[in-house]
């Protein structure tokens, strides 16, 4: 799994696109425990703008107790989930980290079930605890 890539797919999904630490951190090991598919996804995403570094390139920023995916690090993100022409395919990760253009996008799934995961696991540990209260 490659971790910068994830981070940028975390945190879009989130409103404004910040995420407080917690949250992040439960998300990423949800992917990185849900099998291969995950991983290959996102190690060819990385593999498209080989020279990622979402902090020394203003992808993201850290914030108070969290961190946001910045207007940048959505357009690397486009760029790096467009389907490249083959002729455009070895000049992709120059023009994604120089300068970020808005592309037709070929979006991988969302991590909407991640959510979806989340609110059952709070939903069974409130039943948890209710039931050992008894």
């Amino acid at each position: 799994m490659n971790f910068q890539v994830t981070v940028l797919k975390v945190l879009v999904s989130y409103p404004d696109g910040f995420a407080a630490m917690a949250d992040l951190k439960r998300d990423m090991a949800i992917l990185a425990t849900s099998g291969p598919d995950w991983a290959e996804r996102t190690k060819r995403l990385a593999a498209r703008v080989p020279d990622l570094d979402i902090f020394s390139q203003g992808l993201i920023e850290r914030m108070n107790g969290g961190w946001r995916v910045t207007d940048k690090g959505r357009a690397v993100l486009e760029i790096m989930e467009a389907r490249p022409a083959p002729a455009q395919a070895t000049e992709l990760h120059v023009r994604a980290v120089e300068e970020p253009t808005p592309a037709t996008t070929l979006k991988m799934p969302s991590i909407a079930p991640v959510r979806r995961m989340r609110k059952r696991s709070r939903r069974d540990a409130v039943r948890r605890r209710q039931a050992t209260a008894s």
